[in-house]
Parts: C-alpha cells; sequence; structure tokens
C-alpha cells in the first residue's frame, strides 16, 4: 500500500466480499467522516512535520467480513502545543508531544457506537408522523379523529389535544429518565459498551411491541421498552464517542452523535410519508416496526465494539491490556505518557465512592450546573414542538396529511444538512460562537412564526398557502438554526466536561433532565398551543433568549481542551473562578 501525508488526507475505499449490513453503515456514515477528513486538512495545513502511516487492514472474522485499505489514517502534526489523543484527551506533557493519527478503527467504532444516535431520532421522528396518520388515529384515538373531522366548533389549535395521545409520544421519555441512572452504574461498573448493547436489544423489543401493537396498552409498552433503550444508548454513546475521539477532533466525532439522530429524524419522516400512502390503513405498523433495522445494527455491533481506554483502567486496571488498546486506538506505540495521565485520572476516580455525592461538592459547581442548564435549555428552545408534531402542526396551519408528512420531510432534511455542517466548524469557530449565532437565529425565526400565526390564523379555517409556505420556510430556518447550535452542542459540552471520577454521575444527570423536561415539553405542548395558540411561539422564543444570555456569560469555551485537563477552562473563567480557583492543584494533571 502507499504511504500517504496528512496534508493531502487520501482515503481509499476497497471492499472484498461486501455485507450489505456494513454498506449500509457507510452509506448513513459516510458524510460524518467526510466531516472528520475536511476538518482534519483545515486544522493540519500548514503544520510543520506530517507523519507518514500505512493504510490500516481491519478484519472482523466473526462477521465474515474484510476491509482493506478502507481509509488511509489522518495523521496529527506535530505542533508543539498541548494536543489530545486518545479519550477525548490529546495530552501533551512539557516534556514532549504526542504523535498519533486518525485511525480506521476509531472511525469505524464511533461509527457504529452513533447508531444509538439513529434509533433516538427515528423514535422522535415517527412518533409526530404516525399521530397524524388517519388510520393510527381511527385504531388507537378515536376521539380525536372524531374531533377533527366532524367536529366543526373545535378550534385548529385544539383538534389534537388530548393527553392519551400525548401519552404514547412522551412515555418513552418517563422511560428514559429512569432507565438513565440504572445505565449510569452499568457504565461505571461494566463499561459503556455494555450500555450500549443493552440499549440495542431494549431497542429491539420495543420496535417488535410497537409494529404488532392492536391495543393502546401494547402501544405505550412499546415505547416505554424503546424509552430504555434510549436511557442507556444516550448515557453511554456520548460518552464513548468523548473518549474515543482525538480532543482536536472531539467536537466533531461528537456532533456525529446529532447527526446521526438528523439522520434517524430524516429516515422516520421518508418512511411516515411513504407507508402513509399504503392503502388498507397499516402503513403505520411499517413505521413503527422499522426502528429494528438500526437496532438491530446497533445491537449486533455492540458485541464487537471495543471499550475505551479509560473504562479499561477505570474498571479492572489491566494497564497492559488498556495500553495495547491505546495502540491500536492510535495507531502508534508511543503512548506511554498519554496512558499515564489516564492512570492518574482513574487512580483519583477510584478515591470516590459515590459520584452523585461527589458532584454536588462546591469544585464541581460549574459541572454541576451545565450538566442540568444546557439540556434544560435545549428543550425549552422548541424543537420538540417540532420534532414530534411538525406533522400535526402543519395540518393545524392548512396543510393535508401528506402535504404536512412532505413538510416534515423537509424540516428533517434541513436538520442534518445543518448538524453536518456543525461538524465542520465546530472545532474551528468553537461552541460559544454557534450557539450564540444558532440562538439568534431561533428567536428571529420563532417571533417571525408566531407574528404570521397571530395574525391570520384563528380558532377555524387555514392560513392561504402564501402565508402557509412562508410558516414552513421560518420553520426551516429555526430548524436550521438548532441543527448547528443547540442539537449538537448540547450533547457535545456535558460529555466533555466531567472529569473521570464524576464522569458516569455527570452524564446520567445530564441524560435525566433532558429526559425530564422533553417528557414535560411533549405531554403538555397540545394542551400548550390549545391555550396559548400563536403565543407558544413568543414562549419558547423568550427562552431562547434566556439561554442565549446563559451561554454569553457562564460558558467558557472548551474546544480543542483535553477532557482530563478541562478544570483550566473554569479556574480562567471570570465568574467560576471564584468557586473552583482553590483546589487547581487537586486536579490538575501534569505530564511526566
Amino acid at each position: 500500500m502507499d504511504d500517504s501525508t496528512c496534508s493531502n488526507v487520501t482515503h481509499s475505499i476497497s471492499f472484498e466480499n461486501p455485507n450489505p449490513t456494513i454498506f449500509l453503515i457507510l452509506f448513513v456514515f459516510i458524510f460524518a467522516t467526510e466531516a472528520v477528513a475536511q476538518s482534519c486538512q483545515e486544522l493540519t495545513h500548514g503544520g510543520e512535520a506530517a507523519a507518514r502511516s500505512n493504510n490500516t487492514e481491519l478484519g472482523v472474522r466473526s462477521l465474515g467480513l474484510e476491509f482493506s485499505g478502507i481509509l488511509n489514517g489522518f495523521h496529527v502534526n506535530e505542533l508543539g502545543k498541548k494536543e489530545a489523543m486518545a479519550t477525548g484527551l490529546a495530552i501533551t506533557s512539557e516534556g514532549g508531544n504526542y504523535n498519533g493519527r486518525m485511525t480506521l478503527f476509531v472511525i469505524l467504532s464511533c461509527m457504529m457506537a452513533a447508531m444509538g444516535g439513529v434509533i433516538f431520532g427515528y423514535d422522535i421522528g415517527i412518533s409526530g408522523g404516525v399521530t397524524s396518520m388517519d388510520s393510527f388515529l381511527k385504531k388507537f384515538f378515536p376521539e380525536v379523529l372524531t374531533k377533527m373531522k366532524e367536529d366543526t366548533k373545535i378550534s385548529n389549535y385544539c383538534m389534537f389535544d388530548s393527553q392519551l395521545l400525548t401519552s404514547f409520544t412522551s412515555s418513552l421519555y418517563v422511560a428514559g429518565l429512569v432507565a438513565s441512572f440504572f445505565a449510569s452504574s452499568v457504565t461505571r461498573a461494566f463499561g459503556r459498551m455494555p450500555s450500549i448493547l443493552v440499549g440495542g436489544a431494549a431497542f429491539l423489543s420495543g420496535a417488535a411491541l410497537g409494529g404488532a401493537a392492536f391495543n393502546v396498552t401494547m402501544l405505550i409498552l412499546g415505547r416505554v421498552l424503546l424509552g430504555v433503550g434510549v436511557g442507556f444508548a444516550n448515557q453511554a454513546v456520548p460518552l464513548y464517542l468523548s473518549e474515543m475521539a482525538p480532543a482536536k477532533y472531539r467536537g466533531a466525532f461528537n456532533n456525529g452523535f446529532q447527526f446521526s439522530v438528523g439522520i434517524g429524524a430524516l429516515s422516520a419522516n421518508l418512511i411516515n410519508f411513504g407507508t402513509q400512502k399504503i392503502k388498507g390503513g397499516w402503513g403505520w405498523r411499517i413505521s413503527l416496526g422499522m426502528a429494528a433495522v438500526p437496532a438491530s445494527i446497533l445491537t449486533l455491533g455492540a458485541i464487537f465494539l471495543p471499550e475505551t481506554p479509560n473504562s479499561l483502567i477505570q474498571r479492572n486496571n489491566d494497564h497492559q491490556k488498556a495500553k495495547l488498546m491505546l495502540q491500536r486506538v492510535r495507531g502508534t506505540n508511543d503512548v506511554q505518557a498519554e496512558l499515564d495521565d489516564l492512570i492518574r485520572a482513574s487512580s483519583m476516580s477510584k478515591t470516590i465512592e459515590n459520584p452523585f455525592k461527589k458532584i454536588v461538592q462546591r469544585k464541581y459547581r460549574p459541572q454541576l450546573v451545565m450538566a442540568i442548564a444546557i439540556p434544560f435549555f435545549q428543550q425549552v428552545t422548541g424543537i420538540n414542538v417540532i420534532a414530534f408534531y411538525a406533522p400535526i402542526l402543519f395540518r393545524t396551519i392548512g396543510l393535508g396529511e401528506s402535504a404536512s408528512l412532505l413538510s416534515a420531510v423537509m424540516t428533517g432534511i434541513v436538520g442534518t444538512v445543518s448538524t453536518f455542517i456543525s461538524m465542520l466548524v465546530v472545532d474551528k469557530f468553537g461552541r460559544r460562537a454557534l450557539f450564540t449565532v444558532g440562538g439568534i437565529q431561533m428567536f428571529i425565526s420563532q417571533v417571525l412564526i408566531g407574528a404570521i400565526m397571530a395574525a391570520q390564523l384563528g380558532d377555524h379555517g387555514g392560513l392561504d398557502k402564501r402565508s402557509a409556505y412562508l410558516v414552513l420556510i421560518l420553520i426551516c430556518v429555526y430548524v436550521a438554526g438548532f441543527g448547528w447550535s443547540w442539537g449538537p452542542l448540547g450533547w457535545l459540552v456535558p460529555s466533555e466536561i466531567f472529569p473521570l471520577e464524576i464522569r458516569s454521575a455527570g452524564q446520567s444527570i445530564t441524560v435525566a433532565v433532558s429526559f425530564l423536561f422533553t417528557f414535560i415539553v411533549a405531554q403538555t405542548f397540545l394542551a400548550m398551543l390549545c391555550h396559548f395558540k400563536a403565543g407558544i411561539f413568543f414562549f419558547f422564543g423568550g427562552w431562547v433568549v434566556v439561554m442565549t444570555v446563559f451561554v454569553y456569560l457562564y460558558l467558557p469555551e472548551t474546544k480543542n481542551m483535553p477532557i482530563e485537563q478541562m478544570d483550566k477552562v473554569w479556574r480562567k473563567h471570570w465568574f467560576w473562578k471564584r468557586m473552583v480557583g482553590e483546589v487547581s492543584g487537586e486536579s490538575k494533571i501534569e505530564g511526566p
């Protein structure tokens, strides 16, 4: 095989004995891989010395797969500054630099793990579509269909107001909330991979029950099992991605999770649009049952996923095994300095018997505040109004059943593309810039949507076509703003700010808060729409202003900072330094 330098970041793809499952995985994630490649080109352009690397060969014999030269390794230049390598850690000691490359092993492992995001997105997107299908409403929620079709006095804003209907959507998040706390213990005691495996198995069971449901009880039980899967996957996958990715590209890798969520939601919208046209009224079964496809890929893939070096050291203190994994992850034998940092971080974490008690201490106050505030703000952006109920919302403004589903497809495409853009630029422009730009964009579009609906959409009738499509365009602008700001960054920032000793507890709090407020929004939105009418958009717009100001004042920039040295950003911050400054010597990890 020919050598390649990072300045020419080449990647050759060749398949021997291609397998359809792997082809599907590669197809879904090719854009994410290209994002990492382009980020590497921009970030390493002008480097002084790019090390040479050979193509990596990976054989997974047990799956009957062979990859030969799928992707050339990406090399990280020696830039003479602190970088991070394996755990979302790219630490450089005072005495020298760490060299390593973006290996195929890391890319494929993270692609497989991020399938958890695809399922999460699919489950979010599928519910809004099926609950707007007449055949689904007729079988499970006939009173809603009756109100919509026959009650001429019912307000446009109130026709879908049903607590039982919203329970179908929101039950997933109650289950996810409970499961996330169990997932924390599993992730800490057994590793990231077992949590992903449990999540995949729960997804499979939930998809089977939902697709075969013949009453509301079965339907909601299937959603509960999907919620268990989401709880475990959302606990483990962001951690897995952050710990495996090099620090300079951690943002792109971790945003791949939200990109996967977007792919899942878009797939759900496309499937809903197709199954709605099936004669006989059973298309919704395909929509719910198709969740089994990504769930199967995640479950089978999790069996072969490698554990992160952090987890290996944290759980069994097997330094030799962790070193071998670190060498494989980095594509170099020179990993001792980084391994020493991981061992020191693990030693500190093992002194903590109860991480949930530890995280409430004053020196961890910034991380605790962010673990609560960021997922809370993410949910009150109003995005789940679009994600859950886009087809219903489009029907409210006067579009038909098919047009509403097609409009949801359009917003799904916009969200996926904008998240892809975020992957390209997050490690270049930083987290704060994207939060600010996205917040301003979301606020303006929400105010305009609310103004149009308040002026033109009354309790009866609908918007004229021009106004309806203008609202659709503004919703796409809003979704784009979320897609490159609070969507991916709402998962990225919490996953990278916790030190190892409180990492699983911190991620559990993040996931639990996210599920709690997702449930509240999902359960109350249709009632709020009925009472607030167009004012619902001003309500969420107000929260966008609050969260944008909060990020500007209280969130320091975390780009390119190794996870195990993240305490430095808090010690330099104008507000948080008064809480963590006095413990700087306790948490700092020095190079050998």
